[in-house]
């Protein structure tokens, strides 16, 4: 065993804020409903906080926030009203809080993952950088994992396959390279304009693994992790 998940989240909308969540089932895209919808610009770009070939930087994502009733995003704007996804307004709303036109769209032929459908952080990693588990959300993972070891563990998992809990098995893929958006303030984090280059400095800006689902089920709060190293 090498740790327990100490928090789930899931993000309906990526690059909004997501929501906690005691259970999650995981199938072989990832999180069941994570990242399902973006905001989309009308040259076919979704909402970010960097640009990229498919993504535009929006900022202004990060004070909004999405949770599901159901299987409908449910937002929640930084004034503290809500609208649902299917609510035919939700355009023009988003439109006028971001400052430009935008549409909620459902994920369709291409990808609103950055690198991978699943991303873990460990408890470790962020203490080797001077950070409480309070700050895992800047890094949006939809996994921390509770470690005892110090340092950047998961860096020892790469190749190598990791039960969650008693049904789910992934395996771990790449390092997770992180943007600008870590130092963002967000949900009441303050602005660290420092942890990217702090991150750049030493570790080549990446911080936590992308891993893609092999065994399909539910992982739950305090579930233990087992982990298979790759054959040498």
């Amino acid at each position: 065993m090498i740790g327990v998940v100490e928090r789930l989240w899931r993000y309906p909308v990526k690059s909004m804020r997501g929501e906690p969540l005691e259970r999650v089932a995981f199938d072989g895209r990832g999180a069941i409903g994570d990242r399902l919808f973006a905001v989309r610009d009308e040259a076919g770009k979704f909402g970010s906080g960097k640009d990229t070939r498919r993504f535009r930087r929006i900022d202004g994502l990060f004070g909004i926030e999405a949770r599901y009733d159901g299987e409908t995003p449910i937002v929640r704007f930084p004034d503290g009203s809500l609208m649902a996804g299917d609510d035919p307004r939700i355009h023009e709303a988003l439109s006028r809080e971001l400052g430009l036109p935008v549409t909620l769209a459902r994920e369709a032929a291409v990808s609103h993952f950055d690198a991978g459908p699943l991303h873990l952080v460990t408890t470790s990693s962020l203490e080797a950088l001077g950070l409480a588990d309070e700050d895992a959300p800047r890094f949006r993972p939809n996994l921390v994992i509770r470690t005892e070891g110090a340092g950047f563990v998961e860096d020892e998992w790469l190749g190598g396959r990791m039960r969650l809990g008693e049904e789910v098995v992934v395996e771990i893929v790449q390092a997770t390279e992180r943007c600008r958006m870590i130092g963002l303030p967000q949900g009441g984090l303050p602005s660290l304009p420092t942890l990217l280059r702090k991150l750049a400095e030493g570790r080549n800006a990446r911080l936590g693994v992308y891993a893609r689902v092999l065994k399909h089920g539910i992982v739950r709060l305090g579930d233990r992790l087992r982990f298979e190293p790759p054959p040498v």
